[in-house]
């Protein structure tokens, strides 16, 4: 069944204030807090928590505790393949977050800014090989346009300092480029994982979020273990560390909703929206300065946003080859 433009828009809107208001309060824990907590542990009970929700969510759904317990046991403690299958994207994005952090630490800030953005490309090809679709012309520049755009917007011209740091371009080069595919494959995997099945979105997020628990426990510990030991694992939170936690929870299971019901490329899309309108809300908060760079790339952001949203071919569910038309021509 086709999604309807309104409802896209919707979704859009929805996941860029969220975004928006999760960046924003990320920064201000990030900056203004005099015991910084352990960003490890945070990213850890945010799994927890969304693991939970969706137990909460999958209970109501099936209206009963008799059903609940057959599914929990049908689909999580008696699928194992399945449990490993969503286990893929999980191990994936924790590869991403440290690919990324290495290719940060080897090349200039403003070089990695520029560079990341292929990951909106990178998550548009991955779609179109994966889930066997196909983009318009006017979808493919309205992607590289995005790109562009959040390029421009999030440019930072690069400071001379006296402080001289050993880097190594080939390696922080060689970093970003296996972090821009984790990026796109992880996303599109979980996708087609999604839409592949007519299992309940809730049932696949428990299942991914098990395992990601896991893999988030083994970063906390190999990351930050000896700190941990010393300072505890809820070492420096405070009230806003926990609305972090809370709008990185509901957001990612908002995110899931959203790439069951349209694509991974909207969820780009809808990331890209949210850098600009946090940035223009940072002006007031932070004192951040607006640039012409700024002013461009939001102006590319908007436009981009505006070319991918015109009527097109659904892209919203997977294409299962020639069944359709063989179906036609039997229906003849």
């Amino acid at each position: 069944e086709s999604v309807s433009l309104l409802f896209k828009l919707y979704c859009l809107a929805v996941m860029t204030l969220m975004a928006a208001a999760y960046t924003i309060a990320l920064r201000y824990t990030r900056t203004s807090d005099k015991e910084l907590y352990f960003s490890t542990t945070a990213v850890c009970i945010t799994e927890v928590i969304k693991l939970f929700l969706s137990v909460g969510i999958l209970a109501k759904e099936t209206g009963s505790l008799g059903r609940f317990k057959a599914s929990l046991r049908e689909n999580v403690l008696g699928s194992p393949k399945d449990l490993l299958k969503l286990s893929v994207p999980s191990l994936v994005y924790a590869v991403q977050n440290n690919m990324a952090f290495l290719a940060l630490s080897n090349l200039d800030a403003a070089v990695y800014q520029v560079t990341y953005q292929l990951k909106i490309p990178c998550t548009a090809l991955c779609t179109v090989l994966m889930l066997n679709r196909t983009l318009s012309k006017l979808q493919w520049i309205s992607v590289f346009m995005l790109c562009g755009g959040v390029t421009l917007v999030q440019w930072k011209p690069a400071q001379a300092t006296k402080i001289v740091v050993e880097q190594n371009p080939l390696l922080g080069f060689g970093a970003i480029a296996i972090a821009v595919l984790c990026s796109g494959f992880a996303g599109v995997y979980f996708e087609k994982v999604l839409k592949s099945s007519d299992t309940s979105l809730w049932v696949r997020n428990i299942q991914m979020y098990l395992s990601g628990i896991i893999v988030t426990l083994a970063v906390v510990y190999l990351s930050d273990g000896a700190e941990i030991k010393e300072k505890g694992f809820f070492y420096g939170y405070t009230y806003y560390v926990w609305f972090v936690i809370f709008l990185a929870s509901v957001g990612g299971l908002y995110t899931s909703v959203v790439v069951k019901y349209t694509d991974n490329i909207m969820k780009g899309f809808s990331a890209a929206a949210a850098i600009v309108l946090s940035t223009v809300a940072s002006v007031m908060l932070f004192g951040l300065q607006i640039t012409l760079t700024f002013a461009l790339g939001a102006l590319l952001v908007c436009v981009s946003i505006y070319l991918y949203g015109l009527p097109r071919q659904d892209t919203t569910s997977i294409q299962q080859g020639e069944t359709a038309s063989k179906e036609r021509v039997i229906g003849v």
